[in-house]
C-alpha cells in the first residue's frame, strides 16, 4: 500500500484518541534486506527485530529510491504491527513501514533515535 500526499492537502477527517491507539506503531531494527525482482514496483524485502514481544516480522517497502539495501542494514524503522498480512507476489509482508513523501512523492523513512529499544511503541 502506497499513498500518495500532497504537503499542501488539508488534514484527514477527525478520529477519535481511541481510534487512534488502535493503530500499533512499533520501532524495530532491519535485520536483513532483500532485494524483491518479482514486485511489480521496485521494493525491498526486510526482516525486521520488533523485540521479544512482537518478534522479527517481514515487510515489503517501496523504498528503494532514496535507499540501498546497505544503507537500510541495521536501521531503525516505524512500522504498524497489527494490519493483517499481505500477500506481495511471491512474499508475504506482515507490516507496514512508515514514512513521508519527499518532493518527488518517494518515500523517506523517519529518523529514529538509537536509544529506542526494538519493540518500543509510538504514543
Amino acid at each position: 500500500m502506497h499513498l500518495q500526499h500532497h504537503p499542501h492537502d488539508p488534514a484527514g477527517p477527525l478520529i477519535s484518541f481511541e481510534d487512534f491507539l488502535k493503530v500499533d506503531i512499533r520501532c524495530g531494527t532491519i535485520i536483513k534486506v532483500e532485494n524483491f525482482p518479482e514486485a511489480r514496483k521496485p521494493a525491498f524485502k526486510l526482516h525486521i527485530d520488533f523485540g521479544p514481544g512482537v518478534g522479527i516480522k517481514k515487510s515489503s517497502a517501496q523504498i528503494t529510491a532514496n535507499y540501498s539495501a546497505a544503507e537500510l542494514l541495521h536501521k531503525k524503522v516505524a512500522a504498524v504491527v497489527n494490519f493483517p498480512s499481505r500477500q506481495v507476489g511471491p512474499f508475504l509482508s506482515e507490516v507496514l513501514v512508515v514514512g513521508f513523501a519527499d518532493q518527488g512523492g518517494e518515500v523517506v523513512l523517519l529518523d529514529l533515535d538509537e536509544k529506542l529499544s526494538n519493540g518500543s511503541r509510538l504514543f
